[in-house]
């Protein structure tokens, strides 16, 4: 079993584990409001009467985890826990077909993202990504490529997708650069935000002159696992490729710009703090990855705690963010600091991609350890996107 497979098996174990502690923890709830309001209509009141019941059985204003503020914990994250798992919805068997292909079907969940497609392996070729029917593969139509950043289309509970295949001297030739975009903090206010962080502070509006022009101008949106693939020289990726970003999870991504992924349909990663925030992922087109449990705040040294702590610490750290999460593959690091000690750890925790905030694009050969992004700061109009997605 490759490695991306037991990600995947770990992802979707955790999930399904998730969902059924989610539906347990309701039925209670229910159970236990139904009880309530039998026995208070039954006995008079002697007391004080108790806060109205919100959605869920919960006092309004309440959270399920008794606290009363945003950015702790709440519901788990997952793709189970908003209910998308194959389990629950409408399933479709997917097959491959193409030359040499002799992957087997997956089950996949109709209306929901494409999770469990292949990398073939094929002597003497790159793989090209899969294609909604024979004459898309074999012209490879970026159109009609499929991947993880697509809802799962089915008729009559079936597909089938079609390999395309590219030699390695046009890959290299191409010379595919990735940007991977990185988005902080978000405001409604076009004069921008003050202090020190004014920068991080995106105005919403350039947000969405980006997503809508990534979204109108079809540009391809990479998955982590594919990314790994491309960088090791399995998977060629079009030319108009790019991957969003944010990092810390903040309130103003949550309320602001989650909506706006949503509304292009355009995947987007966020990376967050465990320890600080684990509530669900606010769409399906939001992919929620770690940006550690507790190692955002300063170490001993001044930098961040990832580079003052040993590979063991940091490890447990990083599985504790995908126990909470659901999910490995990729990882932010807390400030973009990390050294060989850090990434020991990243690897013993199972996670194969890192991304930093050093500056510059993905192309095969790059440290994936240590993968730079483009940092986009308020001011940043959508000329300026374009020609970093021009590269």
């Amino acid at each position: 079993m490759s490695q991306a497979q037991r990600r995947r098996r770990y992802r979707h174990a955790r999930g399904r584990h998730r969902l059924a502690e989610i539906r347990l923890l309701t039925a209670a709830l229910v159970t236990l409001t139904a009880a309530l309001l039998v026995v208070g209509a039954l006995i008079p009141s002697v007391g004080p009467k108790p806060p109205p019941l919100a959605q869920g059985g919960l006092p309004a204003g309440a959270r399920a985890d008794g606290a009363d503020g945003a950015g702790g914990a709440d519901a788990p994250n997952s793709a189970a826990s908003r209910g998308s798992s194959a389990a629950g919805a409408d399933r479709c068997e997917i097959s491959f077909v193409g030359d040499d292909v002799q992957e087997p079907a997956v089950t996949e969940a109709a209306g929901e993202l494409y999770h469990d497609l292949p990398v073939p392996d094929r002597t003497g070729w790159v793989f090209a990504g899969w294609y909604a029917d024979a004459a898309s593969a074999a012209s490879a139509d970026q159109r009609a490529r499929i991947n993880g950043a697509h809802l799962v289309d089915c008729a009559d509970g079936e597909r089938t997708l079609h390999a395309a295949w590219q030699t390695p001297d046009a890959v290299r030739a191409a010379d595919v650069r990735v940007p991977i975009l990185m988005y902080h903090q978000f405001t409604a206010k076009p004069e921008g935000e003050r202090g020190w962080l004014r920068l991080n502070y995106a105005y919403i509006g350039d947000f969405e002159d980006h997503i809508r022009y990534i979204a109108e101008n079809e540009y391809y949106l990479p998955t982590w696992d594919e990314l790994e693939a491309f960088i090791d020289g399995r998977l060629a990726l079009p030319r108009k490729s790019v991957i969003v970003t944010d990092d810390d999870a903040d309130s103003s991504w949550l309320e602001l710009a989650a909506p706006i992924v949503e509304r292009y349909q355009v995947l987007a990663t966020s990376f967050v703090i465990t320890s600080a925030r684990t509530e669900a992922t606010p769409n399906r087109f939001v992919l929620q990855r770690s940006h550690t449990h507790d190692m955002h705040r300063a170490g001993a040294n001044g930098k961040g705690r990832m580079v003052n702590e040993s590979a063991q610490v940091v490890a447990q750290d990083l599985q504790t963010s995908a126990d909470i999460l659901g999910a490995k593959e990729v990882i932010a690091y807390p400030f973009g600091h990390h050294n060989a000690v850090a990434e020991q750890g990243v690897r013993q925790a199972g996670f194969d991609l890192a991304v930093t905030v050093a500056g510059g694009t993905v192309h095969q050969g790059s440290d994936k350890l240590a993968l730079p992004r483009v940092r986009i700061d308020y001011g940043m109009k959508l000329a300026t996107v374009k020609a970093v997605l021009a590269q």
